[in-house]
């Protein structure tokens, strides 16, 4: 259903993918959008429990195209250094695949809020909790399942974690 990846060597492992979700502060959302044109916003998000949640207004182009096509794509790039003198870029970044629905229940709506909330302002409960309840009634939650999830680095960062013998 999903392709593997070419290059093998370069594969994140799944503990490697998470911590690259967990350490990234936005991603890009990728939809299909209007008239087969593929649409692709950054956003703020948070990971859990092989989710990753973001908030977003009650209605708008991404409303509409994730109502018309659920399945998404989430991009998170972790490092993206050029290096000139090689004529290469020492990168890491992850891809998740998944669907994404709209958080509709009230607990499950809050509960994702306060996750969100609390990997942007992790010291501040009081002013999180005023915020959420200040927005709540106005902000859309939605939740990506991810079905699969591939991250990639550069090859020189594969050397430099475990050297290869080729």
């Amino acid at each position: 259903m999903f392709r593997e990846m070419r290059r093998k060597k370069q594969n994140l492992t799944l503990e490697e993918c998470i911590a690259v979700l967990n350490n990234g502060t936005s991603g890009v959302l990728a939809v299909s959008g209007d008239n087969d044109y593929p649409y692709a916003v950054p956003l703020s998000y948070v990971y859990y429990d092989s989710k990753i949640i973001f908030h977003c207004a009650a209605t708008g182009y991404k409303l509409d195209a994730i109502a018309r096509n659920n399945k998404v794509s989430f991009c998170v790039i972790d490092q993206d250094n050029v290096i000139p003198e090689e004529y290469t870029t020492y990168f890491r970044s992850v891809i998740a695949f998944g669907k994404a629905r709209i958080l509709e229940g009230e607990t499950e709506k809050r509960s994702a809020l306060e996750k969100l909330a609390e990997r942007y302002s992790p010291n501040h409960e009081q002013g999180r909790l005023q915020e959420i309840d200040k927005a709540f009634k106005q902000v859309c939650l939605v939740e990506l399942a991810i079905e699969h999830m591939t991250g990639k680095e550069a090859i020189e960062l594969v050397k430099r974690k475990r050297p290869q013998n080729d």
